[in-house]
């Protein structure tokens, strides 16, 4: 099955060399480009794409409310593009719907591998976007209403929490299983159960979560290994 995709970015440059290296892989077509986060709006809505790659900063909508129309209006899956050494709307744009997050200055196997991921149905959040989430969040953005853990955690069993902590700080499946000491199929099942019963559609959300929550704060180390 082919991947459709949209590439939305200001600076023609930047928007001409990602489709060029999408639309050069077997499984993906780029099937429009936009120049601002109305244009894309309206290409996902006549053209129906997978995957929407947007550029977080854009003239008349920027990527944050068009991710937040397409995720309202359709099933395309977003991709957010930013810099983070001068973006703070990275929560912004969990809460808009985004699955995916990326650098501008992206290899272009990772650029390929984050369509692909996001396509699928997965979300996709790098311990360095992680990371500056964290800071971001610390350093005066949204706060959790209370301190300390939230009363919706307590359906998690202590293991689920070490689980969500390390998916909020941005490791894989397989980082999780060795930081735990355990398989991978035990953290696919740890992870299924984080969303199921905290009703989260992603790890992305998880993430959000994990900061609403109290569950995250900045300079906690990670849960240590063990059984």
């Amino acid at each position: 099955m082919t991947i459709r995709v949209v590439v939305a970015d200001d600076q023609e440059l930047v928007r001409s060399g990602f489709a060029m290296i999408l639309d050069a892989q077997p499984d993906i077509e780029v099937v429009a480009e936009a120049g601002d986060g109305a244009e894309a709006v309206e290409a996902v809505r006549r053209l129906a794409p997978d995957v929407a790659l947007l550029d977080i900063r854009m003239p008349r909508t920027d990527g944050i409310e068009a991710c937040r129309a397409i995720s309202a209006e359709s099933g395309c899956r977003t991709v957010i593009l930013t810099t983070f050494d001068t973006d703070a709307y990275v929560y912004e744009a969990l809460h808009a719907g985004a699955s995916g997050f990326l650098l501008k200055d992206v290899r272009r196997d990772d650029l390929v591998h984050a369509v692909r991921v996001v396509a699928a149905g997965d979300s996709l959040l790098a311990p360095s976007v992680a990371r500056r989430l964290v800071e971001q969040y610390t350093a005066g953005g949204p706060r959790p209403a209370a301190p300390g853990p939230d009363p919706r955690l307590d359906v998690l069993t202590g293991r689920e929490r070490e689980t969500l902590l390390l998916l909020a700080r941005g490791l894989s499946n397989a980082e999780i299983a060795a930081e735990l000491v355990v398989s991978d199929h035990t953290v696919k099942t740890h992870v299924g159960n984080v969303l199921a019963k905290l009703g989260l559609r992603d790890r992305i959300q998880a993430v959000i979560c994990a900061y609403e929550t109290g569950l995250v704060s900045a300079g906690s180390p990670p849960p240590g290994g063990g059984g």
